[in-house]
This record gives C-alpha cells, sequence and structure tokens, in this order.
C-alpha cells in the first residue's frame, strides 16, 4: 500500500498530492536556499518514485530557474508560497516540507551546504521558547 501526502499553498488557492513514498529529507543551508526562504535553510522531501498529483490550482502554480545554476522552485503567484517541483528532467520530485498538510515521520537526514550556513544559526535550541506570539 502506497502511502499519500497532501498539501497547499498558504492562501489555499494550490492544493496537491503526493503518492508514494519520500527517499530523503535534507535541510539545505546554500546561499540560494536561504535567500529562497528568508530563513536559515530549506527544508524539502525528495523521491524519485513518488507521483505528484495537482488536486486545484495547477494554473496558479509558477516556476522559476535561477539562471546559470541548478536551483529551481515551484510557487504559488497569489501567496508566493513554495510548492513541490519536478527537477533533474523531471526524475526528481521536490516537495517543501512546510507545504504538506499531512505528518511526516522521518526526520531530516542531513544538514547540507554547511559551509554557508548563517552566522546565527548556531546553538538555536538553546534559545527559549514561546508557545505563540510575544505580546
Amino acid at each position: 500500500m502506497s502511502t499519500t501526502h497532501t498539501g497547499s499553498c498558504l492562501c489555499g488557492a494550490v492544493r496537491y498530492a503526493v503518492d508514494g513514498e519520500f527517499e530523503r529529507f535534507y535541510l539545505c543551508h546554500c546561499q540560494h536556499c536561504r535567500k529562497d526562504t528568508g530563513s536559515a535553510h530549506a527544508a524539502n522531501l525528495f523521491s524519485s518514485q513518488a507521483a505528484l498529483r495537482w488536486i486545484a490550482g495547477e494554473d496558479k502554480v509558477t516556476f522559476f530557474n535561477l539562471p546559470g545554476t541548478r536551483h529551481s522552485r515551484n510557487f504559488c503567484s497569489t501567496c508566493g508560497s513554495a510548492l513541490p517541483s519536478l527537477q533533474a528532467e523531471g526524475t526528481l520530485l521536490v516537495v517543501p516540507a512546510g507545504s504538506l498538510d499531512t505528518a511526516v515521520s522521518s526526520r531530516p537526514d542531513a544538514h547540507l551546504f554547511v559551509a554557508s550556513r548563517a552566522g546565527w544559526d548556531a546553538g538555536l535550541e538553546a534559545i527559549p521558547g514561546v508557545e505563540r506570539y510575544p505580546s
């Protein structure tokens, strides 16, 4: 029996399903992924065998490839949320972990491009946590 994960963008205009298993889960700290996400790293799941199905809003999916690099991404043209994309000439499905609505039981396999890690991205587990936005 195959696993099915579902996901969507922030505004809900785009919804998708992934049928199959994820083979890898990486946190990428390269300069492109940090700029792309506006965060310390991108969190992406990878599969060479899973199938992507657009449930709604496929016409709102926009593709961007950074010229001169292998860095590319799909995003919602309405809200800008990262969305799954087929890469490596359609042989690799890349799914932004944060776009999933279903839980992923696996933990990341590795941090990639750690030499490019943001200077402030160290020892973050020692920073206090709060339940909601501080008042």
